[in-house]
């Protein structure tokens, strides 16, 4: 049976598959004395125009600026790993880099849930600069992620427009109140343990699969920043955005930290120029440019009513994000999320 890829990286890395398989021999192997080959990967499809962004750029800027001494290979939209996927291999050190939105994996490195924390999230979107790639909350991030061998290259110039509750025709939500007993869709642990007083049904299930659940009434609402509302065509099946900054994310090019030490200076200094050019323009031509002059307007002209929240929900939402900090805070130890806190907030 032939083995793929796609396989290799799923089971084990290219040195192991390619022993077993191989004698000795990987079907991957890079030639003696050739360039430094980076391997990358994000789940990211091009429909999604405003995230593909960022990484198709980062790469180019690779491209063209690595000289001889570094090539790349990239997979987009999954071709080579699912997104569940792209963590073990990276942390298997079977690809060098990847894409990944920061909701998605804070249940395996909490300190990331800074980007998507309840009540914190409008702030970070107001003020980018705390995310830039020599702030205090940027290092703090990397030197937790350090302790799991980890790497951030970039937070991509700051979070991306947050993420907010939109619902169908047939189940509009105005209001808090009418949360309970909805079903919604999450991603986010931490949208999740905001929206718990609430009493919803939370349902994680993929964004490719969200359009049919909405149609078929699976679920009652989604939890989404508006990338997804537009690239997975949701505003057809959805009637009301209930306009409350509930959480949020960036997406981040990661690496293995002892990878990165282990680079030559020329990739390296590549690679922080894809990173600088990464936060110089992702988060601000995806916030800036593409939703307000594309994605804002499609969606309107789709008939999605828009509602802000009343000072009443914006005052007992904020109220309750204490708890989901208080819980974050165990995840991170107290120090390091009162610090990452104060750091997000401009408190320190």
């Amino acid at each position: 049976m032939p083995v793929t890829r796609r396989e290799l990286l799923k089971y084990g890395t290219f040195a192991t598959a390619g022993a077993t398989l191989f004698g000795g021999h990987s079907l991957f192997a890079r030639p003696a004395m050739a360039a430094t080959t980076l391997t990358g990967v994000t789940y990211i499809t091009p429909s999604y125009e405003a995230l593909s962004y960022g990484s198709n750029g980062f790469v180019d800027y690779l491209k063209q600026n690595g000289g001889e001494a570094t090539s790349v290979d990239f997979y987009h939209s999954g071709q080579l790993l699912k997104a569940d996927e792209q963590l073990p291999a990276l942390r298997a050190g079977s690809i060098d880099f990847m894409f990944h939105t920061t909701s998605y994996i804070t249940r395996s490195l909490p300190i990331l849930g800074i980007t998507g924390l309840p009540g914190v999230v409008g702030e970070l979107y107001r003020n980018p600069d705390r995310l830039a790639q020599d702030s205090p909350l940027f290092q703090l991030i990397n030197e937790e992620l350090a302790k799991d061998n980890l790497y951030m290259l970039s937070s991509g110039g700051g979070i991306l427009e947050p993420e907010y509750i939109w619902s169908t025709q047939a189940s509009p939500i105005t209001s808090l109140e009418a949360l309970r007993g909805k079903k919604v869709r999450i991603v986010s642990f931490e949208a999740t343990k905001a929206l718990e007083p609430y009493n919803i049904a939370a349902v994680r299930i993929p964004s490719s699969e969200t359009y049919l659940a909405l149609q078929r009434g699976t679920v009652d609402a989604a939890v989404a920043n508006i990338s997804t509302i537009y690239g997975r065509s949701l505003h057809e099946q959805l009637g009301t955005c209930y306009e409350l900054p509930l959480t949020a994310f960036t997406v981040a090019p990661f690496m293995l930290r002892s990878r990165w030490d282990a680079l030559d200076d020329g990739t390296k200094q590549a690679l922080q120029g894809a990173s600088q050019w990464y936060t110089d323009n992702f988060a601000s031509h995806c916030n800036d440019v593409v939703y307000p002059e594309k994605y804002w307007p499609a969606v309107k002209e789709a008939g999605v009513k828009v509602v802000e929240p009343s000072e009443e929900d914006l005052e007992a939402f904020n109220e309750g994000t204490h708890a989901v900090w208080a819980h974050w805070k165990e995840q991170v130890g107290q120090e390091v999320g009162e610090r990452a806190i104060a750091l997000a907030l401009g408190q320190a």
